[in-house]
């Protein structure tokens, strides 16, 4: 009996060794066999092929003995009866992602061969895709089939088309039956409705001509009545044109009076359009004065734009540099995760350990007791054996006088001969048990402490991690109140910074010394008002690697800095991308593993990072 869990097509990564990768549909089934005879049991059965070449079969037999050495070899966590499920639900992941650009599971099937055409096993690979890390969820050995199961495959797969056949024969019988039958009812109705038609139609027709002629009588009758009303406006007509004219000899009548009025008024405002004129000839003399001054302050809006255009490229390449160091933390963060899931295992693993030493110990005490009791039973036979030689030697001096009785000497000698040699093979059975016990007791110890060193390492690494995580933290916290400060002492700052635009007019045209150079520009700030010194240039940096153990302190804590939301109020600073870059070298961790690159953080994740600034190269630090 088998019970099929999944059956569809699936992109696969195909690999073979001196050939390129490629991606091919395959088909994977998978069932579940159940046999009863002579042993009930469960098998997996895993098969993959391929719609297009009909000699590409791969299969595999998995048993419950089978599983267990899968699940210890990759590490699984769940038992044979859930593995089909979870098998399933991995491959129906695959299935889902398949169409996306950037899968997150995929699945790659490594031909162990030099080219597709060599028949040999393979390796199917559940694999989960991020930034980071490609990881495999599950590994299953494939074996080629060969002639005989190729063709046997082939034959259940055309008697099953054949069955196909003769269903969808026998459907297609019934269907044309039923259509039959439709057809030869809808021409009777069809026929029936026709017959209808032509009732309905002489119907109409009668109907039409009875409204045709009681409409023309009507019609008559309302042209009668129109005429009637018409010859009736006629005359209101005329008895209306007539107010009209007189009402318009009045208004005739005013708007003379009007127009004599409206010629006075017009030699006046004549007389105010000279004056005008003459008003206007000499504002057009001062509009001329203003329109040069216009075209110079132009000339200094188009130098202050250039100067902008520079800045704001500074501006994306800081941006750059800082998206470069969200990634590295977000990167550590990851790091900090993984450390603690393996910690998670190894203590699970530790516990089971511990587990087994215990039971191993108690196994070991029963020995014990065991081997303790069979060195009695050998001491006592030890005991009797001294007796009996000593019976021995007093027999033997009587042996001529007492020949009856050595018959039953004899065979109480063979007796006690025989139960010397059961005692003498159980001691060994049982010395040999005890060793067998030994060796594995120290086995067991010597795990145990390979698993204790092991744990001891994470738990190391573990608290390194924390101490990084914390020294973050406070560094995190520590610039936050520094930008908070610093932000706020600039707003108060702000009033003695800006002047009125006369002031600033008049100071556009020297610019040297760090002082606003464009006064219509409210972002240009004097370097002095930034709280950047320019005579120490040791006072405005500090490295990355004091501000990850403890926060900077003395003049650097006293430095100001910049966050990215405030760009549009805050002063635009020259950037040197040669000491910036410096300062962004990948930082090596702890164990010794080379550096790692970053992944750029979530939306949900806030990070402040820190870059050391010079007296040439002025950075500030992001929050985004």
């Amino acid at each position: 009996m088998t019970e099929i869990l999944f059956n569809k097509r699936l992109q696969v990564q195909v690999k073979c060794k001196d050939s390129d990768d490629r991606r091919s549909t395959i088909r994977i089934s998978v069932e579940l066999q159940f046999t009863t005879n002579p042993i009930p049991k469960r098998d997996l059965i895993v098969r993959l092929t391929d719609d297009a070449d009909l000699f590409f079969l791969y299969n595999l037999t998995i048993s419950e003995e089978d599983f267990q050495s899968l699940k210890v070899q990759q590490g699984l966590l769940v038992d044979f009866s859930s593995f089909p499920q979870r098998f399933t639900n991995l491959l129906q992941q695959c299935l889902t992602e398949q169409d996306k650009d950037n899968p997150r599971f995929l699945l790659q099937l490594q031909l162990h061969c030099a080219s597709s055409l060599d028949h040999g096993p393979a390796s199917l690979n559940v694999v989960e895709t991020n930034p980071f890390k490609h990881l495999t969820h599950l590994s299953l050995k494939l074996l080629h089939g060969s002639d005989t199961q190729i063709k046997t495959f082939l034959a259940s797969c055309l008697a099953s088309i054949k069955e196909e056949k003769q269903l969808l024969e026998q459907k297609l019988k019934k269907t044309e039956e039923d259509l039959s039958r439709q057809l030869s009812f809808t021409q009777q109705t069809l026929a029936e409705k026709s017959r209808e038609l032509d009732k309905m139609r002489l119907e109409w027709n009668t109907h039409t001509s009875s409204l045709t002629s009681r409409h023309t009588h009507d019609l008559s009758a309302e042209r009668e009545k129109a005429l009637e009303v018409q010859a009736r406006l006629q005359q209101q007509k005329e008895q209306l044109r007539a107010e009209l004219e007189g009402a318009h000899q009045r208004s005739m009548e005013v708007l003379q009076a009007r127009l004599s009025e409206l010629e006075a008024s017009n030699r006046e405002l004549t007389d105010r359009k000279y004056r005008s004129e003459a008003t206007l000839r000499e504002l057009k003399a001062k509009l001329t004065g203003v329109e040069e001054e216009c075209a110079r302050v132009k000339q200094q809006v188009c130098v202050l734009r250039g100067e902008n255009s520079t800045l704001d490229e500074e501006c994306h390449t800081k941006e750059r540099q800082l998206s470069q160091i969200h990634t590295r933390l977000a990167v550590l963060e990851q790091e900090s995760r993984d450390k603690d899931t393996l910690l998670t295992h190894t203590r699970d693993a530790l516990e089971a350990t511990q587990q087994q030493k215990t039971s191993m110990e108690g196994s070991a005490e029963n020995k014990q007791l065991q081997i303790q009791k069979l060195e009695t039973t050998v001491k006592s036979l030890s005991e009797e054996l001294i007796k009996a030689n000593s019976i021995i030697k007093r027999l033997q001096g009587d042996v001529k006088a007492l020949v009856a009785k050595m018959k039953v000497k004899n065979t109480v000698m063979v007796s006690q001969e025989k139960r010397l040699q059961e005692t003498s093979d159980t001691l060994t059975h049982t010395h040999t048990q005890l060793q067998h016990t030994q060796q594995q007791l120290q086995q067991q110890n010597q795990e145990v402490c390979k698993l204790k060193e092991q744990l001891e390492v994470t738990v190391e690494k573990l608290d390194e991690s924390r101490e990084v995580l914390k020294t973050n933290e406070n560094v995190i916290t520590w610039l936050n109140k520094q930008l908070n400060e610093n932000q706020l002492s600039r707003r108060q700052e702000s009033v003695g910074v800006f002047e009125t635009p006369s002031a600033l007019s008049g100071a556009a045209g020297g610019r040297g010394g760090g002082a606003i150079s464009n006064p219509l520009d409210s972002r240009s700030f004097p370097s002095s008002a930034l709280g950047f010194p320019s005579s120490s240039p040791s006072a405005l940096g500090f490295p990355i690697s004091s501000t990850l153990n403890a926060p900077p302190s003395g003049p650097a804590a006293t430095r100001p800095l910049f966050g990215l939301h405030n760009l549009t109020s805050a002063a635009k600073v020259q950037f040197n991308p040669m000491s910036a870059r410096a300062a962004l070298s990948p930082v090596e961790r702890r164990d010794g593993s080379p550096p790692v690159t970053h992944a750029p953080p979530s939306n949900k994740e806030k990070s402040v990072t820190h870059v050391p600034f010079s007296n040439k190269d002025k950075s500030y630090i992001h929050t985004p």
